[in-house]
């Protein structure tokens, strides 16, 4: 099996998962914040939902200045409402996911470089960036989002196993 097919097996997977929390982010909790110092919902999952672009950016390009000297800083679009949050996230997903299945598995090995004011910062293969930057990073904050759920009492969806809000699967 190819390195891409194993990758978008992954993608897919926590794609529909993370789908799955985002969908029950309501309007009306888009402010609420756990603590002064936490990102709000809003504010957290649409970062999540813009996750997905880092794919095909990281895909398409050998690096990225989120601060380029002269220009202009690195700024994802903010989600007002659920349906734009949605949208974000199926819009970024399918090019991503496009991207990825373009790719080789020699693609996957070149490296990538994020960049600030064109000092370099991190380079990594393309293929380590997309399984650490993207489909973990992804993880990790969809789990925050879980318990800003959980803290508002909203069900919480089975990920991978049952929640305590949804039994089975």
């Amino acid at each position: 099996m190819k390195l891409t097919q194993a990758l978008l097996a992954e993608f897919d997977q926590e794609m529909a998962n993370t789908r799955r929390t985002l969908e029950r982010v309501p309007d009306d909790k888009f402010d609420w914040k756990p603590h002064q110092k936490s990102f709000a919902m809003g504010h957290l999952a649409t970062h999540i939902a813009n996750i997905p672009t880092w794919a095909t950016e990281t895909l398409r390009r050998d690096s990225l200045d989120i601060a380029p000297e002269g220009g202009e800083p690195y700024r994802a679009p903010e989600a007002k409402n659920s349906k734009e949050l949605l949208e974000f996230f199926e819009s970024g997903v399918a090019a991503a996911r496009a991207a990825l299945a373009e790719a080789t598995d020699e693609d996957l090995a070149k490296p990538w470089s994020l960049l600030k004011t064109g000092q370099v910062m991190m380079t990594l293969p393309k293929g380590a960036v997309l399984r650490s930057f993207v489909i973990s990073h992804g993880i990790h904050h969809r789990a925050q989002l879980g318990v800003y759920l959980r803290l508002n009492d909203i069900p919480v969806p089975a990920i991978y196993g049952p929640s305590a809000d949804e039994g089975t699967f």
